[in-house]
């Protein structure tokens, strides 16, 4: 957005800097409002950042979940919104297990098949693929039911670089201005596959799948199913527009809003080591995965659990 270009009324009412950002202290909730901070029995918490991120010690993942133990690490990511677990080094058929907890598993065929339909595999730097998940984007929004969570695990990491970072949505709703918040709750947005891997693929891939995955609307401000708290639900790799909008004043708004993952209050970034375990919630974060560590590899593999629809 330049000097020149007019704000939507929403945003120039609001007085909101051209460039998204703020200046001065933000609100930074951790728990939804009323929501009484109580300690755990089962696992021990280091929190990583202010808002989002925690580590979890004194767990096993290779071993079966008690259902004790799986409400306390439900509580803690809906509480920490990612959670990271050193040093597992589970199988593929352990790493599925543990996703199993929180429903079905979900199936992508854009993305590198690893042992199983349901495992994801990323094999990067070095002379294979190169990353496209150096962008804040949430997993699959493109889908009528985007995913739940993601189990994450790192099985070779390079000598630098390679973090992911993830962004608390809920955190960067609060901190809209008033009038933004207006313009866009009860607004509805279009999210499509095609923009986020075109750059990739080439139609003879794409094309195919388009009656699989047709583009789907979802709510611009979603509220999460279990802590009731609003978030925003629009990204950079699939949201094309906003519905009933004309597409300038679609665009502003949207690049405004997706600008909001970029603060890094509202951030925490974690440094992996082979084995390392993360776990996030897919309704409540953004996620980038930092593309820092050429010529060397960065080889991963992630578990998708299935979602509802966004409300």
């Amino acid at each position: 957005m330049t000097a020149t270009t007019p704000l939507t009324p929403a945003l120039r009412d609001a007085r909101v800097p051209e460039d998204g950002m703020y200046e001065g202290r933000r609100t930074l909730r951790r728990l939804p409002e009323g929501a009484v901070d109580r300690p755990y029995e089962h696992i021990e918490i280091a929190p990583q950042g202010r808002v989002i991120g925690a580590e979890i010690r004194g767990v096993d993942l290779s071993e079966p979940l008690r259902p004790a133990l799986r409400e306390e690490l439900n509580r803690a990511l809906l509480e920490w919104k990612v959670l990271f677990f050193r040093g597992q080094s589970l199988t593929s058929q352990q790493q599925r297990d543990f996703a199993s907890h929180w429903g079905e598993l979900e199936t992508n065929p854009l993305l590198a098949r690893g042992s199983s339909d349901e495992v994801v595999r990323f094999d990067k730097g070095g002379s294979g693929t190169p990353t496209f998940e150096n962008v804040w984007h949430t997993d699959v929004t493109f889908r009528e039911r985007p995913a739940l969570g993601a189990v994450l695990q790192l099985h070779e990491v390079p000598p630098f670089g390679g973090d992911t970072m993830w962004a608390d949505m809920a955190a960067a709703y609060d901190n809209l201005p008033d009038m933004v918040k207006a313009r866009i709750d009860g607004a509805r947005a279009v999210h499509d596959f095609i923009p986020g891997f075109a750059r990739f693929y080439g139609p003879e891939k794409l094309l195919p799948l388009q009656d699989e995955f047709p583009p789907v609307e979802h709510p611009v401000v979603r509220t999460h199913p279990e802590t009731g708290r609003k978030m925003l639900f629009v990204n950079t790799s699939f949201t094309t527009h906003i519905v009933g909008m004309e597409r300038e004043e679609s665009d502003r708004l949207l690049s405004f809003l997706v600008r909001q993952a970029h603060v890094p209050e509202y951030q925490v970034r974690f440094r992996w080591q082979a084995g390392d375990i993360a776990f996030w919630d897919n309704r409540a974060t953004q996620h980038y995965a930092v593309d820092d560590y050429a010529p060397h590899r960065r080889v991963a593999e992630r578990v998708a659990i299935a979602g509802d629809q966004p409300f």
